[in-house]
């Protein structure tokens, strides 16, 4: 054995020749070439020697005695301990059709002797490498099979866990939605009272705004899971951003004051009142960043939104065109700057992320750490971006831009102000039963509805829900879905079941607290009619009785918004050649009068000199008054000071 031997074994090789001079050419040439050699003479010992030794390779003959080698190989292929292993030919027989019936019956390759030991060697090694490529391919295959039961096991966790999560999304939506319903519908129910003066009417709009703008956020932020998993998408709509903005103003304005903060609006006057883009999440992204910065802010402190248009590209903005058509799509940006804590360095990079809350956000011990990621997710389908400058101590700056189309008034769908006061005459006495567990929504259902006309009965589980419809027959049922006792559902499924013997049908609405839509297909297969999610306003069940019954009502008109009631946010900057060049027109001393007034910070009277223009130089006059309006005499008394140089 050389030294080749030892030091490394390049393969088992089995030979098969009945001729004991071709086996020991063979063994001498390959175990100098560091493979391991057997050798046996007939087909029966090959066949033997290949099931106990499994070796990597057998070279051979086919004219043997009692088994030629086309036999050896077929009962090795038709074995699988033996099956595997690669077969080389090594035969005098040089006919087409030996080879062809060699590669017939299972061999890899055919050598025809003589040979060249270069040409028996290369072959070997082919096949060799074939085989370690085959196992190492067998290996790779049996480690992705783990590897994909060991993902299958981690999918199946996931699952459960995700599962887990949806169900306390679901219980939380029911918990948090239930007592909001109330809320908001006995904001309703008390709008009706005659009685109220206008400032508690104008109070009970405020609630019943800012509680719609609370569900809305309720049903975002539990809707995380779904705009993670890119579900809810762009849903654009033109709106009026004028009104918008008056509606957030209003409503953060009042928080505003408890603390004693300044809270200030700006919108250029190039930004177009009517837009078209998702108002629902534009919404919700200034309203996350006004509670925060409202949160953040120290009593005595100032906060800004500011609004303005993107910027053309190589374009100044003198030249930038007012008037964009419908299918041309612009950027605005939106501000919001506060004198608040700030945030450190440290925190930005993560400030985005779900769940992460700043430290002055710990300290404050409220909210989920969900509102900027929302509001960086709903930034980016609205096609826009959002950044932030803080220092600590001083106070942050929120920027982020939308893509939008330009709308007209025309484009805005206007709802009539209208309230259902009775029912109109000549109706039958239509019988409304109400179904739900909590007695506030019970309470609220009777208030809407008995004051109408109808008739209403109250039941507390799907239990008395069936033993109500069976001795009063009622011509519609409220449902809740969720009670003990009974749920809504099997309540609805043994109704159905029992009418079948009546040949009626009862309409059924289901009233569920579940954001999920999902819950729509199991309401609608369980034999409800319709469903509504709470909180729901009350014009949505006089719709739903008006569809399904046929029933008639008496309208009383609300009052409409005058027009020109919404505030046009055009403080924005008017450039000093516009004033100059006005109160170049204006007496010396009156300049210098309004010069002196702003100078002491003396607003009463400033405001007394500019109403003294106000018939002869309107424009001048308005356009001051806005600057008044904003605080802004610092930027009067440098104006009047380029005249009076």
């Amino acid at each position: 054995m050389t030294s080749n031997q030892t030091e490394e074994n390049k393969g088992n090789i089995l030979i098969v020749d009945d001729t004991p001079e071709n086996l020991q050419v063979l063994s001498a040439t390959l175990s100098d070439r560091g493979y391991k050699i057997r050798g046996v003479i007939n087909g029966k010992m090959a066949v033997r020697a290949a099931r106990s030794g499994s070796p990597d390779l057998i070279l051979l003959d086919i004219k043997m005695p009692e088994m030629d080698g086309y036999e050896v190989c077929t009962q090795l292929k038709a074995d699988p301990k033996t099956s595997d292993i690669p077969v080389i030919f090594i035969s005098a027989l040089d006919e087409v059709l030996d080879k062809v019936t060699a590669f017939q019956v299972g061999g890899v390759d055919y050598v025809t002797k003589p040979f060249h030991v270069a040409e028996v060697l290369a072959r070997i090694e082919h096949q060799l490498t074939i085989q370690r490529l085959k196992k190492e391919l067998m290996d790779r295959n049996t480690q992705l099979q783990q590897e994909i039961i060991e993902r299958k096991k981690a999918e199946e966790v996931a699952a459960a866990a995700s599962l887990a999560k949806s169900q306390f999304v679901a219980n939380m939506s029911h918990e948090l939605r239930t007592p909001l319903n109330a809320i908001l519908g006995f904001t309703q129910v008390m709008s009706r009272d005659s009685l109220l003066n206008n400032e508690n009417i104008e109070n009970l709009r405020i609630i019943n705004r800012s509680g719609q703008h609370l569900l809305e956020l309720i049903n975002d932020v539990l809707d995380l899971s779904k705009i993670e998993a890119g579900i809810i998408g762009l849903d654009e709509r033109s709106f009026d951003l004028y009104q918008l903005l008056d509606t957030l103003e209003e409503m953060f304005q009042i928080k505003a004051e408890l603390t004693n903060l300044q809270l200030r609006f700006f919108v250029q006057a190039n930004v177009p009142q009517y837009i078209k883009t998702d108002e629902k999440k534009l919404r919700v992204c200034l309203i996350n960043l006004l509670g925060n910065a409202i949160k953040f802010t120290p009593e005595g402190g100032s906060i800004w939104l500011r609004a303005s248009m993107e910027s053309k590209q190589d374009r100044p903005e003198s030249e930038i065109n007012l008037n964009y058509s419908s299918t041309e799509e612009f950027g605005i940006i939106f501000e919001v700057e506060d004198t608040g804590v700030g945030i450190a360095v440290a925190e930005l990079d993560n400030l985005f992320d779900a769940f992460v809350q700043t430290e002055a956000g710990k300290k404050a011990a409220d909210g989920t750490g969900l509102g900027l990621t929302i509001t960086k997710k709903y930034v980016q389908i609205m096609g826009g971006d959002i950044g932030i400058e803080s220092v600590l101590g001083e106070g942050s700056r929120f920027k982020f831009n939308i893509r939008a189309f330009a709308a007209t008034e025309s484009e805005i769908t206007v709802t009539t102000l209208q309230r259902v006061i009775g029912l109109e005459a000549e109706q039958q006495v239509y019988r409304i039963l109400a179904v739900d567990d909590n007695q506030e929504n019970r309470l609220l259902l009777v208030k809407m509805l008995q004051p109408i006309g109808f008739e209403v009965l109250e039941a507390e589980n799907g239990l008395q829900a069936v033993e109500l419809w069976e001795s009063w027959q009622p011509d519609l049922i409220w449902l809740d879905t969720r009670m003990p006792v009974m749920d809504g559902l099997e309540a609805v499924r043994q109704i159905r079941v029992k009418e079948k013997a009546t040949q009626g049908r009862t309409v059924i609405i289901a009233l569920t607290a579940s954001t999920f839509e999902e819950r729509k297909g199991e309401i609608i297969a369980a034999g409800c009619d319709d469903f509504v999610r709470k909180p729901f306003q009350e014009q949505i069940l006089f719709d739903k009785m008006t569809c399904y019954l046929g029933v008639r009502y008496i309208y009383e008109e609300l009052p409409q918004l005058p027009v020109g009631a919404l505030r046009r946010y055009f403080v924005a900057e008017k450039p000093d050649s516009f004033f100059v060049s006005l109160l170049t027109e204006m007496p010396l001393y009156w300049v210098q009068e309004l010069n002196e007034a702003v100078n002491d910070v003396n607003e009463e009277l400033a405001i007394e000199i500019v109403d003294r223009i106000s018939e002869t130089h309107p424009i001048l006059a308005q356009a001051l008054n806005d600057l008044l309006a904003d605080y802004r005499l610092d930027r009067i008394l440098n104006l009047t000071q380029l005249i009076l140089k």
